[in-house]
């Protein structure tokens, strides 16, 4: 079968919630390594890479290109890019990308998706783009250790509040929060067509990934 060559855009979330990891490796890392991984092999292929980095506004654009030089590039800005927005607008880099890119391409969105409803922005940019989600997740957003008090704070708007997570209810309560976040993300997700991989930082993040592209081999 004769290989095309494809353009990939990576839209990478820098808000302050991915500066987060409980499991030794922070969610922003994670991001990091996975663009790595994809934009790495797209060199092979010669694909025209892209990147944009966002946080509650754009913080940087590259235009695809080909070529080790501009991957290399493009790893350099995820791993060391110091963004000045702390909050999280996807809303914002899609609408920013369909304005700067008009070609079909493979967008990969690496977020934890601590944002409003975006429903409405992920269908139409996965009308134009072959869009894939990639959701960051820390397991210390799920559940809460039993360790007696802890002071917890909101790593995009700096709002702190005191939890003691000794308490069965404040555990449970905590998780119940977290299950509903997952769920919201995936009816979003779910209802613009979009496809969602889950990638956590206490488990190797290639297993989910290669499950995802095996599955969506055999869907097509």
């Amino acid at each position: 079968v004769e290989e095309r060559e494809l353009t990939i855009m990576f839209l990478v979330d820098l808000s302050g919630s991915t500066a987060f990891g409980s499991a030794g490796t922070l969610k922003h890392r994670v991001a990091t390594e996975l663009c790595a991984v994809l934009a790495l092999s797209a060199i092979k292929n010669r694909d025209n890479v892209g990147l944009l980095l966002f946080t509650d506004r754009v913080e940087l654009f590259l235009p695809p290109k080909q070529g080790s030089t501009h991957v290399l590039r493009l790893i350099r800005e995820v791993l060391s890019f110091q963004p000045v927005g702390r909050g999280t607008d996807v809303r914002v880099a899609l609408e920013y990308l369909a304005r700067v890119m008009r070609r079909r391409a493979v967008v990969f969105l690496l977020s934890d998706f601590f944002c409003g409803d975006i429903r409405r922005p992920l269908a139409v940019a996965n009308r134009r783009y072959d869009l894939i989600s990639v959701r960051l997740v820390d397991p210390r957003e799920e559940t809460l250790p039993h360790v007696g008090w802890l002071r917890l704070e909101d790593l995009e708007t700096g709002q702190e509040v005191l939890l003691d997570s000794a308490k069965a209810a404040v555990r449970q309560g905590y998780e119940q929060w977290a299950a509903a976040q997952r769920a919201r993300v995936l009816e979003m997700v779910r209802a613009a067509g979009v496809d969602l991989v889950d990638v956590r930082t206490d488990r190797p993040y290639l297993d989910p990934l290669l499950r995802f592209f095996r599955m969506r081999s055999r869907r097509r």
